[in-house]
């Protein structure tokens, strides 16, 4: 698999907790998106921890295509 499978059209909003971890999926295989539930064995794909810097709204990329992963970049509106 060379390409990451979009997962979404937009960003995915999550809740995130203040120095806890989070594992972006970056090949869009994972049932759970935006997060890793293991889906990516086998595909070449690893993937992506963010570590909260406090606790609030995060918005994770869904269609794969970020500059700035795990975040959301706008890419999905070119």
């Amino acid at each position: 698999m060379s390409e990451p499978v979009r997962a979404s059209d937009g960003p995915l909003a999550v809740e995130v907790e203040e120095g806890k971890s989070y594992f972006w999926c970056s090949c869009g295989l994972s049932k759970t998106q935006p997060l890793c539930d293991g889906g990516h064995a086998g595909s070449g794909f690893t993937p992506v921890k963010h570590e909260a810097k406090k606790t609030g709204t995060v918005y994770f990329c869904g269609c794969k295509a970020t500059k700035n992963s795990p975040l959301c970049d706008g890419s999905h509106s070119e």
